[in-house]
């Protein structure tokens, strides 16, 4: 049976900004969607990040920092949860749906790092679990299509409620939902196994962003690096230059 009738464990991080480097997570979700749609598990996740929230991030996601250290687990013991709930699901087979999963899963590695918990990369238990990622799916099946690609823009094109944007929660199952219908309408993509899916997501990531970096520099910054790396940004311990744009 193809994937995207199968079980999907969605996947959602809000954050304290957009660097995966130096931000932290702020609220987390997984969700476990049933064949039928069904949303037949979930779990949330409020830290307190250890640093303050700037106010853009509130802006977005709601959460300042007054209400994190008030109401927030400590990010070390609540990463660490994340971690292995994420691993209970995946060691099931079932693939794990991010939207832009570049950045939430590279930020996740990092925030592991930071906390001196083992990441998903170096767990030989659930290395090379399959992703799928609506973001980088998008881009493949219509490359050419104008307008956004954010979350909001994906579930207005392909038919998907978004109950509350920048939930974690929601977008987790929104994300999903869009991932299924990609599935269903593309053949191309729907057809292949998890595996196979995967690796077809690594090499389209990498194009699309060879794509935006010529772009970038013939029309703006002649310097431009853009992170081709997915799902996970490798570590890149000592390097120096310029900073490479994620997503």
């Amino acid at each position: 049976m193809s994937w995207y009738r199968e079980r999907l464990v969605g996947f959602d991080l809000e954050t304290t900004g957009t660097d995966v480097e130096t931000d932290r997570i702020v609220t987390a979700a997984l969700v476990v969607l049933e064949s039928d749609g069904r949303v037949a598990q979930e779990r949330t996740w409020l830290l307190d990040p250890g640093v303050a929230i700037p106010e853009e991030a509130t802006a977005i996601h709601g959460i300042s920092t007054e209400r994190a250290r008030a109401h927030g687990a400590p990010a070390a013991a609540a990463v660490a949860e994340i971690v292995e709930a994420l691993v209970g699901l995946v060691r099931t087979g079932a693939p794990l749906a991010v939207m832009n999963a570049r950045y939430d899963l590279s930020l996740l590695d990092r925030e592991c790092r930071r906390h001196r918990i083992a990441p998903l990369s170096e767990r030989s238990a659930v290395r090379g679990f399959p992703v799928v990622d609506p973001l980088v799916l998008d881009k493949h099946v219509d490359r050419y299509r104008k307008g956004r690609r954010t979350l909001q823009a994906l579930c207005a094109h392909y038919g998907v409620p978004l109950d509350s944007a920048h939930d974690a929660r929601s977008d987790a199952v929104a994300a999903t939902r869009v991932a299924r219908r990609i599935g269903e309408g593309h053949p191309a993509v729907g057809a292949v196994s998890p595996v196979e899916l995967t690796e077809l997501q690594v090499r389209a990531a990498a194009e699309q962003s060879a794509s935006l970096q010529e772009f970038l520099r013939r029309t703006s910054d002649p310097r431009a690096r853009v992170e081709g790396a997915w799902p996970v940004i490798p570590v890149q311990r000592g390097a120096g230059g310029r900073p490479s744009r994620v997503g």
